[in-house]
């Protein structure tokens, strides 16, 4: 009875924790258009702005990982939580364009609770239930998508200073909740860090980091610069385009359970070949009709469901590399998946810089997913 009440509440807990880190995260996109009047952008300059802490976000997650594994996760989560309130303060006093890039670099932080979260999660659940589970906590990624949301109404009723104080104040409740709502479960604490590291002598850790790069990459860059998109190519308010990236991720959020459930049924090779199929075909579509706002929204939904899907399989997969370095792959996988949210939308900013228009950015994503097709189809055998 002990073993369930602190499995449910890890579950539970770690996913909501998670929301709250991931609107802290995804923060500055939805104010990406306040930003570039306030301090007179280039677009290259809003898509490094709006993608920053996604570097220190995924490259956190390798360390928090490993020392979520050989300490206390709960401990790491909350401490990490308590951490982030502090560049969101730093950033609601920034007066140029320098200092809110340093405190956004800070903000990253937050997103390497994912890494810390799956780590402390996968130590409550037995193999057979990994895909369901993870996929469930994975749904905290929707944080983003409240970001989306909330923070528009927020710079619009209160000022963008505001808008950071206030997520400020609530990491800090929900740090307070985590670390009181959860309990700790047996760590290995003799483990060095060469022991964990021992993950990237695995070929399965390179391979999935590399999808995980396109999945979770095409997530988290579209989650981010969406909105930048959308103002730009059909001259919404930051509000509506707020909201229908919101939906993008929403959608891709909570079809992240469903396919770590039927990861766990079916051949996950297949159902990884499915998705790189299906994102290189509609990249294609959103390169060459991106003039017309119901088509870019039918096919930017498509890669919102089956990017999520990947995301799910992947994370099935990410514990049965290593059962001992669970934290350590991870982190590993998790930080590929980060990076690769992060040169999309710098890229796409160059591009459109460049050209004037963001058809080669969506032709790069389509061939980059035929590139992991084509390592997928050539090998033999997944992760068992």
């Amino acid at each position: 009875m002990e073993q369930r009440k602190g499995q449910t509440s890890a579950l539970v807990l770690s996913t909501v924790a998670m929301v709250v880190a991931f609107t802290v995260w995804g923060i500055l996109s939805p104010m990406a258009q306040e930003m570039e009047e306030l301090y007179g952008l280039t677009a290259t300059q809003t898509s490094v702005l709006v993608a920053v802490p996604v570097i220190l976000g995924s490259i956190m997650r390798i360390p928090l990982g490993i020392l979520s594994d050989k300490y206390s996760g709960r401990k790491v989560y909350t401490l990490t939580m308590l951490f982030v309130a502090l560049p969101l303060i730093g950033a609601s006093f920034a007066n140029s364009y320098g200092m809110i890039l340093f405190f956004a670099f800070f903000l990253g932080i937050a997103g390497s609770t994912f890494a810390i979260a799956i780590t402390y999660i996968s130590g409550w659940y037995p193999a057979k239930k990994q895909g369901l589970v993870l996929g469930i906590a994975g749904v905290g990624n929707v944080g983003t998508a409240v970001a989306g949301f909330i923070i528009p109404a927020i710079v619009a009723t209160y000022s963008v200073a505001w808008a950071f104080r206030i997520l400020a104040v609530a990491i800090i409740i929900m740090a307070i909740i985590f670390y009181f709502g959860t309990k700790d479960r047996e760590q290995s604490g003799d483990k060095t860090f060469k022991d964990s590291m021992e993950a990237l002598k695995y070929k399965q850790t390179w391979m999935l980091s590399l999808f995980y790069f396109l999945t979770f990459g095409v997530f988290v860059a579209m989650g981010i610069y969406l909105p930048t998109l959308l103002i730009d190519l059909f001259d919404l308010t930051s509000v509506d385009a707020g909201r229908r990236a919101a939906g993008f991720i929403t959608l891709a959020t909570f079809i992240r359970p469903v396919g770590g459930m039927i990861a766990d049924k079916l051949n996950p090779k297949f159902l990884i070949t499915i998705v790189f199929m299906v994102i290189a075909v509609s990249a294609l579509f959103l390169a060459f009709f991106s003039n017309s706002i119901i088509l870019f929204t039918i096919f930017c939904l498509v890669i919102a469901a089956f990017a999520g899907l990947g995301n799910g399989v992947v994370f099935k997969l990410v514990p049965l590399v290593s059962p001992s370095n669970t934290g350590a792959v991870t982190g590993i996988v998790g930080a590929a998946g980060g990076l690769g949210g992060f040169f999309p939308p710098i890229l796409l900013g160059i591009v459109k810089d460049t050209t004037g228009t963001f058809m080669v950015g969506f032709i790069l994503l389509a061939l980059f997913s035929l590139v992991c097709l084509w390592i997928n189809m050539r090998r033999k055998q997944m992760v068992t």
